[in-house]
């Protein structure tokens, strides 16, 4: 069952809720720039007016208790929420200032464009590790390209190359739970995506695997912007620039990381950073 369908309820918090002015200084470019978004599942609501502007070419974190609405806000910015029955939402989400739920936009392209990496490593079974990198790239592209340099260049990124070069041809789910999340980073980054979604993606990995993914988010973060859903606030820590902290659906505060770990402005995240609850 996808974790959006055991959020909690959601309803009003009784402290001051987030503006959009609060989001960002305007000084900083903006790669995607979400106003009044709301999402249900049915009847259930699961995200409430969420207005943030995502700065390009930086790591941003989104925090917050089980059942917050983190994965459905992500899952909202690829219009993955949209593939679940009885699912809707209300609001914007522009792309580079363009709106990706506009009529006549194709939501295979925007998932092209925003690329997704899940919490439990996925290469397709019975496929190489090569045709797991290409696998995107097939589905999305007409034009010929050259197969071997996207290979290439994809497992470089994802730091994998000098691991797997000599046995692309054996099966993707050979390999340890590491290695086969970064193959699934590398699927997302042979498509050249703008922004990459990553949600929880070392929550099944061992600390030595989890330090290998988040060394290759500060690289990656020099030519994609990425957003990452995590549970460990002190992942959130040390891999991103910005935070945003969602609970029971609201976004109570986006900031910088450091500002919302040591000098929060509402009192819900001090209590949700300080561990008295969650």
């Amino acid at each position: 069952m996808p974790e959006a369908f055991s959020e909690s309820a959601c309803g009003p918090a009784p402290y001051r809720t987030m503006q959009p002015s609060d989001s960002m200084p305007d000084t900083v470019a903006a790669k995607l720039s979400v106003q009044e978004l709301s999402a249900w599942y049915g009847e259930k609501q699961v995200l409430i007016r969420v207005s943030l502007d995502i700065p390009e070419r930086q790591v941003t974190a989104i925090i917050g208790p089980s059942g917050c609405g983190k994965s459905t806000l992500i899952r909202c910015f690829n219009r993955m929420h949209e593939l679940v029955p009885a699912a809707k939402h209300r609001g914007s989400i522009q792309l580079d200032g363009e709106d990706i739920y506009a009529n006549g936009v194709d939501p295979v392209l925007i998932r092209r464009r925003i690329g997704m990496v899940f919490q439990k490593p996925n290469p397709f079974p019975m496929m190489s590790i090569r045709d797991n990198v290409l696998a995107g790239l097939r589905l999305t592209s007409t034009r010929r390209a050259d197969t071997d340099a996207i290979v290439e260049r994809a497992l470089q990124q994802a730091a994998l190359w000098s691991e797997v070069k000599d046995r692309l041809g054996e099966p993707g789910t050979g390999l340890s739970g590491g290695q086969q999340q970064r193959l699934c980073i590398a699927r997302a980054l042979a498509v050249e995506p703008d922004v990459l979604l990553m949600d929880e993606p070392c929550s099944a990995l061992d600390p030595i695997a989890t330090t290998r993914i988040e060394d290759l988010l500060t690289t990656l973060r020099e030519r994609y912007t990425i957003i990452i859903v995590t549970h460990n606030m002190q992942q959130a820590a040390r891999v991103s620039q910005k935070t945003a902290f969602l609970l029971q659906g609201e976004l109570v505060e986006f900031t910088e990381t450091d500002a919302l770990f040591t000098k929060p402005k509402d009192k819900r995240t001090e209590d949700y950073v300080t561990g008295k609850f969650g």
